[in-house]
């Protein structure tokens, strides 16, 4: 697999998979994570709802906001990234290689999502 992990909304969800092959597999886990928001949308609508109008809500994974901090910008995991867009009802569409930039609409902060454990180590 190369850098680029994509699955589309309408795919099924995967059964029967071990741990290491959910977790450790060549997605690094993005997809299981993106499958977790996916059954989030269905159990938490007014979290969903929150999502697709831009909020970065606190998840299981960093990357969310829950009030404005001082610091102008904050590393989030693509882990996070990958929770998100199944949680807006979005594929999964997350290139390793890159990080990407979102604005929380509630709380105006900028966090950027990366797969550089050093970024989110000191974050």
């Amino acid at each position: 697999m190369g850098n680029k992990i994509y699955r589309s909304n309408y795919a099924f969800k995967r059964n029967d998979l071990t741990w290491d092959m959910l977790w450790r597999g060549d997605d690094q886990g993005l997809i299981k994570c993106w499958e977790i928001g996916r059954d989030l949308r269905q159990i938490n609508p007014e979290l969903a709802s929150l999502a697709q109008n831009g909020e970065l809500p606190l998840l299981v994974f960093k990357g969310g906001i829950e009030r404005k901090i001082k610091k102008i910008k904050k590393y989030g995991s693509l882990n996070y990234l990958a929770e998100w867009q199944g949680l807006r009802g979005e594929d999964l569409n997350i290139d390793l290689s890159q990080e990407y930039e979102i604005i929380c609409s509630k709380t105006r902060m900028r966090v950027i999502f990366t797969g550089d454990i050093n970024k989110l180590k000191k974050a």
